[in-house]
């Protein structure tokens, strides 16, 4: 699931919970939003961390240059 979707579950989640009043026989409709928020912000947080390790500068090694003259390596 990428970042869009999870702020999508997190969208849905605050909908169902705060803007709704409906009632559904045997499903807090409440809980439901809430636990939906919560499975986004926890998708959004591995999403960034997964983001950020793919992100991560690896240093360089120095360019070894040979000279065609001499058998020497020259940094």
């Amino acid at each position: 699931m990428g970042l869009g979707g999870c702020i999508i579950l997190i969208g849905v989640g605050a909908i169902l919970t705060f803007a709704t009043d409906w009632e559904a026989k045997g499903v807090n409709l409440d809980l439901v939003g809430l636990i939906l928020m919560a499975v986004g912000i926890i998708g959004v947080a591995a999403f960034t961390s997964i983001y950020r390790r793919r992100r991560a500068v690896v240093p360089t090694v120095a360019p070894t240059v040979v000279d065609p003259g001499d058998d020497r390596r020259v940094l």
